[in-house]
């Protein structure tokens, strides 16, 4: 709970510092000029917010394990690690935005590239440096009984962790959306990892409270930065954030043994990629769209949502994901333990 409460309020106190700077800076965002007519307002809101999000997870991280007998872990330091590195990449992308006063920054190949790069390091190391069960996992390590070995496991790894940051990133199109929803996630991902480490034994997850310690300081983080990102939106998270929230909520799963139960934990976030996926697919094959726009949180603002009925009602859904995520964990180790 230190972490997740340090964390909380290095963010909740530092975005203000961080908004009042971008500001005289002139550091605002940039609308797309084919997005919602209603988020022209927004132009020249600051940006880049993700910077105080991550620093704050970061602290609260560091700053958890003064004073207790939680030691640090290289599966919890790489989640920082890949979390600050995907932030850079973030960051970058944020920074030609703005200097180039455009809504697009890096192009696309370059910003996959990155992120593929980061995916394998990350993946290279915990095979190699922080010893991951290579296993295809559910609730557990040996849920499925099938070892993908280093060079599938690699593979696989790297396939979450950007499709995971894509996701995030997705979903960052309205003000407090991804940050509220991401919330729950690493919330849901504390309490199991509290879990993992109560019941060693069954999991086998040697860093599992390290690895709570980071969901907690990443949950605190996400929610003193969305004081400020609520709506109306005093800073928005950028590409820093949100690729930052969804590297670290991957690496998190990957390394906790919870890689298939991802995306019910963050279902919000595969409902929102499913729906790019599908809006692409039926106008490149049949020539119309399925919804007025895509994401899908634009669609039911187009259709006459207020912004924020959009925002609360998607954060219910992503927080139902979460408990049903948790609930999913729960009766599998009920029926392992045969405590029901």
């Amino acid at each position: 709970m230190t972490s997740g409460g340090i964390a909380l309020w290095v963010a909740a106190l530092g975005t203000p510092l961080l908004i009042r700077w971008l500001a005289r800076k002139r550091i605002g965002q940039q609308i797309r000029e084919d997005g919602p007519f209603m988020h022209l307002a927004k132009a020249g809101t600051p940006t880049m917010g993700g910077v105080a999000l991550v620093a704050a997870s970061v602290v609260g991280y560091l700053m958890g394990h003064a004073g207790t007998h939680v030691a640090f872990s290289r599966p919890g330091v790489l989640v920082a690690l890949v979390t600050v590195c995907a932030a850079a990449v973030g960051f970058l992308d944020d920074w030609i935005k703005v200097r180039h006063r455009r809504s697009l920054g890096l192009n696309k190949r370059a910003k996959l590239a990155s992120q593929v790069v980061i995916a394998v390091g990350f993946a290279l190391l915990a095979e190699h440096w922080a010893g991951v069960n290579t296993h295809l996992s559910f609730t557990r390590w040996n849920s499925f009984g099938v070892d993908l070995g280093q060079v599938g496991w690699i593979v696989w790894a790297v396939v979450i962790i950007v499709g995971t940051a894509n996701a995030v990133n997705l979903t960052d199109g309205l003000d407090g959306l991804a940050s509220g929803s991401a919330t729950f996630c690493f919330a849901c991902l504390a309490v199991i990892g509290y879990w993992q480490f109560r019941h060693y034994s069954l999991y086998h997850v040697s860093s599992a409270l390290d690895l709570a310690l980071a969901s907690v300081a990443l949950a605190g983080a996400c929610l003193g930065f969305l004081w400020w990102n609520a709506a109306p939106a005093r800073i928005f998270m950028g590409d820093t954030g949100s690729l930052a929230i969804g590297s670290g909520l991957a690496a998190l799963c990957l390394q906790m043994n919870l890689q298939v139960l991802l995306p019910v934990i963050g279902g919000l976030f595969v409902i929102e990629t499913l729906s790019v996926v599908t809006q692409v697919v039926s106008f490149r094959v049949f020539g119309r769209r399925v919804f007025r726009m895509a994401p899908i949180h634009h669609h039911f603002e187009l259709v006459g949502w207020p912004e924020t009925t959009v925002i609360v009602r998607f954060w219910i859904l992503g927080g139902l994901f979460a408990a049903l995520g948790l609930g999913v964990f729960y009766a599998d180790f009920l029926s392992v333990t045969g405590l029901h």
